[in-house]
């Protein structure tokens, strides 16, 4: 199922996002296995997202993952889970917060590059 652009900044209906809950510090697991924390987080309706510290993972990378990402959040456990692998992640374009957060281009190469492999679809998204 294809994901409307304006949707790929969202929380998903199935998610469990509760409006208000602070996600930092929590932990977060691919589709196979474990990535990293919610480093911050944006539940601003149509710009939601998360930024990943992948630790040593991927040696110390932050990325931004869109909120539509996202299909479960436990609470109890405090982790995030998303629809994403972890070569989807450790292959997303290079994070750096002070230079693109605010960047929206920036954003549309994320969101495709999660649109061509994760949870958008599958397949490229036309130009």
């Amino acid at each position: 199922m294809t994901t409307p652009e304006n949707n790929v900044w969202s929380y998903g209906p199935a998610s469990g996002y509760d409006a208000g809950t602070d996600l930092t510090g929590y932990r977060v697991e691919a589709t196979d296995g474990h990535i990293g924390k919610v480093d911050k987080h944006s539940a601003e309706v149509g710009d939601a997202y998360l930024v990943v510290d992948t630790g040593v993972w991927i040696f110390g990378k932050e990325v931004l993952i869109p909120a539509s990402a996202v299909t479960r959040i436990d609470l109890e456990e405090e982790a995030v889970h998303l629809d994403l692998t972890k070569e989807q992640i450790k292959d997303a374009p290079e994070f750096h917060s002070d230079k693109h957060l605010a960047d929206r281009q920036y954003r549309e190469e994320i969101a495709v590059h999660y649109r061509t492999g994760g949870p958008f679809g599958g397949g490229p998204h036309p130009a």
